[in-house]
């Protein structure tokens, strides 16, 4: 093994031994997460507010090598994701308020508090406004010189990164868990944070972890699919297929689902991106344009 494999083996091999025992300790309930980092008078700055950003900005870097690596210009790349973010934000937001209009119709000003540590916001919403931002942007702004699967594409190949960074922020929140559960790998919920009807349950499916784990695994299929398709749409397809498994199963697991009546919002959503993400590669494979490296 050469020393140079070493330094940058070792620091991952230390960081992955500290986070299994630290969440051995947390899922027994022997340390308590704080989901305030810090607090300057009434500012507060939270762990899943930060997490979030470092997913943005990571998937900005990976994502940047990627569309420079095609001919895209690294200016057109920031005004693509300024309006990204703005866009997934705001779907986000809507689609929770949407399916879950009985916490808003009181105060419909709730909508716009952001500030209240990122919480209320839904990936499919992300999703679905990132798709239409990608659409205006490669519309309008013709001198990118990108085409709207091209962009798509980049964008989901980065999108499971993002998600398994923002997963660990509904951890530190203690959100976004499953049902009660005596499994080894189970769960500790302090009281205050445990949903309405399950007071006496102490442990719980860790739903984040079991999401972030497949999302690790979809970016780097994805990755590894990017550098080597010969049509744009390829990756958005598949991203919609592979994500869209797991969540269809994990879904039920959680207490805090979205619904439609009696139905999961989220699986619901799955199936559909499961038979669109299908649809867009049968249609990348025969009228997909080709992938052009910049030279």
């Amino acid at each position: 093994m050469t020393k140079k494999l070493i330094i940058i083996t070792a620091p991952v091999v230390l960081a992955v031994v500290f986070l299994y025992f630290f969440l051995k300790e947390v899922f027994a309930g022997n340390i308590i997460l704080e989901p305030v980092l810090l607090r300057i008078g009434m500012l507060e700055i939270r762990w899943y507010g930060l997490l979030i950003a470092s997913g943005v900005v990571l998937a900005y870097l990976v994502g940047r090598k990627l569309a420079i690596r095609e001919g895209l210009s690294e200016d057109h790349l920031i005004e693509a994701v300024f309006v990204g973010v703005i866009f997934g934000i705001i779907g986000a937001r809507l689609w929770f308020v949407a399916f879950s209009w009985e916490l808003f119709r009181h105060d419909p000003w709730e909508i716009f508090r952001f500030w209240r540590g990122f919480q209320g916001l839904a990936i499919h919403g992300v999703v679905f406004g990132a798709i239409l931002a990608i659409y205006l942007y490669t519309r309008f702004r013709k001198k990118a010189g990108a085409s709207f699967l091209q962009g798509t594409d980049l964008f989901f190949c980065v999108l499971p990164m993002a998600q398994a960074i923002g997963r660990w922020g509904n951890f530190l929140n203690y959100e976004a868990y499953g049902e009660p559960t005596d499994l080894p790998w189970r769960m500790f919920v302090p009281r205050a944070y445990r949903m309405p009807g399950y007071e006496q349950f102490e442990y719980f499916h860790p739903t984040f972890l079991y999401e972030s784990m497949w999302n690790i695994g979809v970016f780097l299929v994805l990755l590894s699919l990017i550098t080597r398709r010969k049509r744009h749409g390829m990756v958005t397809g598949l991203y919609m297929v592979l994500y869209s498994i797991a969540r269809y199963f994990i879904e039920p697991l959680r207490l805090d689902s979205l619904y439609i009546g009696e139905i999961r919002t989220a699986q619901l959503t799955s199936i559909v991106m499961i038979f669109l993400g299908f649809a867009i590669m049968i249609y990348a494979h025969y009228k997909g344009t080709e992938v052009r490296k910049a030279v």
